[in-house]
């Protein structure tokens, strides 16, 4: 298996000024550490700074701005309000998905009445697979539903979505995994996809923008809903963070505010879900970490579809009143989560095994299929896999015989769901994102599918990919640092996630002792098969602090025998510092290790190389374009930035393969202008215009505001006033020659890493 190339992230000397600012959030610590990780991490101003730490400080984005879409949608919705039309929640059973289920489940409850007006389905874990199916779709038409609404699903089901029209209904779908090439022929899709990547909607998880939806509703109807919009927070924190999504922008904001919510729900006085107030109990946590969620809540919610199938009571768990009831589904879904433990442990040992035999320079996506493994662990047992080895990983149940069905997880900057998407037509179906995704295929494919996703994954990222995966380190530290200054310093930066992961710690030159481990019990007292070492570090040799007390700190390696840990030799080590609120006591969990390197580590690269292959005559026109290809020209300084900092943390060269063609504002105005007038086939969203044009999500988005502010006015064939093909005109001009220039404009490295942020 694939160990381990650590690089030290470069350490940095923040301004002064920097450091100040910081160390005013940071009680009596200096805030030294804290000021480093964020101007590492980009935040390098005031202004980032106050927006970053409190949510005060941000000003977050309106639901609107996902524009017709979401008008649409609130729109059809008024008019299931106005018909009494039966509508039906088609949620998801993973904890993105039935918080996303609950939000809508209450949000939508303030407008429907629940149960008679308004329902809920989550397919079955062990029997049906994520999305849309037929025979959920004839039961729904049974039972009179006229619109479906999904949540953390939905986008790439066209068949199902035409199906559920054949049957009366229609479709409004919320997500936020991988958009098809074509639109969904739905009444709306909110999808914070069709958005560029640096837009702070952008990484918003199944629950938020369920959420964003919901805060549409509030908006257009303000003097309908009981709830205040704000209780459904803590929901939304939960899914948010189980489902790993990047922590930046409006999910970070939204994370913010709801581990505040869910603060709350751990004292009974203020407790409102007593379903929440019992799993925290239940898991020994506060609810005002991250990791309550990550290590804590999420899990247990998981865990219900993993071993039962059925979540539905996953969002009854969340969302009833009733504290007998939620006192009893809490405990069963502990009990499901020590079940879930002992079987992912099982199915992992299984695996180490066979990836002893596997050659990873020969080997770019890990398959691996067994009849015995439970689907309901494949998902975590493939991140497993995928960490360990490097690669992405498919593992695959092929119990019935027939068809082989599982989950994937990729790593680094890997398009898994590209990889996927390639060999589309071998699989019966799939769905995800770029590091997730679940799939299923028949057995006698497999063959086939196996050697074709290598052979894509070789052609994509050969080059690239290092039989050493890398572990990012941040800082560097001494055993005297651990403790409570350090642990708020750190805490500043929390909520972590992807884009903001929980900072890395090297401690050289240290020892290990008094290790003991021992197997994790369940709440009945019966030992699940999940290891936890625990163990003492100190410097090497051990040092005194002024008391004469040796200056130690605890420590603990999930999932590893004592064996594994040399005892009272030098050693490097890799931990994330962390707060155990059971035993009342700071702690470091053990990454990864190795014998003391008197020669340190390597430092992370702080350029990369540049390959411009902009004009048909460039130098570098013959060069394959491997690396962090930059496709879409560009209309502003930061989109660059971005781009080259995302090749800078791939540790690959950023190859500019864009083309920019300018074209006639008055032309384009007048080709939008007919199509409007025939968009009954059209069928005019930011996702066509963009795709049509060229044109960025932002100006596709204003460009349909501007639209819809003429209102029915436009509908009658009539030609467009002209103040508003002025306007148009005028948006199209200003981004075709902010491209013009990012398609001529001399770049280099030194240039993208010094230039300011420009307008």
């Amino acid at each position: 298996m694939a160990q381990f190339r650590w690089q030290l992230i470069p350490p940095v000397t923040p301004p002064a000024i920097f450091v100040e600012q910081v160390r005013r959030h940071c009680g009596q610590s200096s805030g030294q550490f804290a000021a480093q990780l964020l101007w590492q991490r980009g935040i390098q101003s005031a202004d980032q700074l106050g927006g970053f730490l409190s949510p005060d400080c941000y000003t977050p984005t309106s639901p609107w701005e996902f524009g017709q879409e979401m008008k649409w949608a609130v729109q059809r919705l008024g008019q299931a309000m106005a018909q009494k039309e039966k509508v039906t929640i088609w949620g998801d059973f993973d904890a993105d998905g039935i918080t996303s289920t609950a939000v809508l489940w209450e949000g939508l409850g303030q407008f429907f009445p629940q149960d008679s007006q308004l329902t809920y389905t989550i397919p079955n874990r062990l029997r049906e697979s994520h999305g849309l199916n037929r025979p959920g779709l004839e039961r729904l038409a049974t039972q009179g539903t006229k619109l479906i609404v999904t949540c953390d699903t939905g986008s790439t089901n066209l068949d199902e979505i035409v199906y559920a029209q054949q049957l009366g209904m229609d479709v409004i779908v919320t997500d936020h995994h991988t958009l098809p090439d074509d639109r969904p022929e739905v009444v709306a899709i909110i999808n914070p996809r069709y958005f560029a990547d640096g837009h702070p909607l952008f990484n918003l998880s199944g629950v938020a923008v369920a959420f964003k939806l919901v805060e549409a509703l509030y908006n257009q109807y303000p003097t309908v809903p009981q709830q205040p919009l704000e209780d459904l927070l803590d929901l939304v924190a939960i899914g948010l963070i189980a489902d790993l999504v990047t922590l930046q922008g409006d999910c970070r904001y939204l994370a913010q505010r709801g581990i505040a919510q869910l603060r709350t729900q751990k004292d009974p006085a203020t407790a409102t879900r007593p379903g929440i107030h019992a799993l925290l109990n239940l898991c020994n946590r506060n609810g005002d970490r991250p990791t309550d969620i990550g290590f804590g809540i999420g899990p247990r919610i998981n865990a219900i579809s993993r071993i039962k199938g059925d979540a539905s009571f996953g969002v009854e768990l969340l969302t009833s009143r009733d504290t007998k009831v939620c006192n009893q589904l809490a405990a069963e879904a502990e009990t499901l989560n020590s079940r879930r433990k002992g079987l992912q442990k099982s199915v992992i040992i299984e695996i180490d095994q066979r990836l002893q035999n596997i050659d990873l320079s020969t080997t770019g996506v890990v398959v691996l299929t067994d009849p015995q493994w439970p689907t309901g662990v494949l998902g975590l047992a493939a991140s497993h896999v995928a960490q360990t080895c490097g690669r992405p990983a498919i593992l695959l149940n092929t119990q019935d015989g027939k068809i082989a069905k599982g989950s994937a997880r990729s790593v680094a900057n890997i398009d898994l769901y590209a990889l996927l998407h390639s060999q589309r037509h071998l699989m019966l179906g799939f769905g995800g994102h770029p590091f997730a995704a679940g799939l299923s295929l028949p057995l006698d494919k497999l063959p086939l599918f196996t050697e074709a996703v290598n052979q894509q994954f070789w052609q994509s990222y050969g080059a690239q990919i290092s039989l050493d995966p890398i572990l990012a380190v941040d800082l560097q530290v001494k055993v005297a640092d651990l403790g409570q200054d350090l642990f708020r310093e750190f805490n500043l930066l929390e909520p972590y996630g992807m884009g903001n992961p929980a900072p890395k710690l090297l401690l050289e030159n240290v020892q290990v002792g008094r290790p003991s481990f021992r197997n994790i019990k369940d709440r009945t007292g019966n030992k699940v098969s999940y290891l936890k070492t625990s163990f003492r570090v100190t410097d090497y040799p051990p040092k005194t602090d002024d008391d004469g007390q040796v200056v130690q700190c605890p420590g603990v390696w999930w999932g590893h025998h004592p064996d594994e840990l040399p005892q009272n030799e030098p050693l490097d080590l890799v931990v994330e510092l962390d707060f155990n609120t059971y035993d009342r006591q700071y702690e470091v969990r053990l990454i990864d290790f190795r014998l003391h390197q008197p020669q340190g580590i390597a430092p992370s690269q702080t350029s990369t190389n540049l390959i411009d292959r902009r004009s048909p005559h460039a130098p570098d026109q013959d060069l394959s374009p491997q690396g962090h290809v930059l496709r879409t020209c560009p209309s502003s300084w930061s989109e660059l930035r971005r781009a080259y900092q995302q090749a800078i943390a791939a540790q690959q060269p950023l190859v500019l393969d864009y083309h920019f063609l300018p074209q006639c504002p008055s032309s384009l105005v007048a080709e939008l202008e007919a199509q409007w007038h025939g968009r009954e086939t059209a069928q005019l969203s930011p996702l066509s215009l963009q795709k049509q044009w060229d044109f960025s999500h932002g100006l596709a988005s204003q460009i349909l505001v501007l639209i819809q502010e003429y209102g029915p006015a436009l509908n009658s064939g009539s030609a467009w006033p002209k103040a508003l093909v002025r306007q148009i005109e005028t948006l199209i001009a200003e981004e075709q020659f902010q491209k013009q220039y990012f398609s001529q404009v001399s770049l280099t490295p030194e240039l993208l890493a010094t230039v300011p942020d420009k307008p």
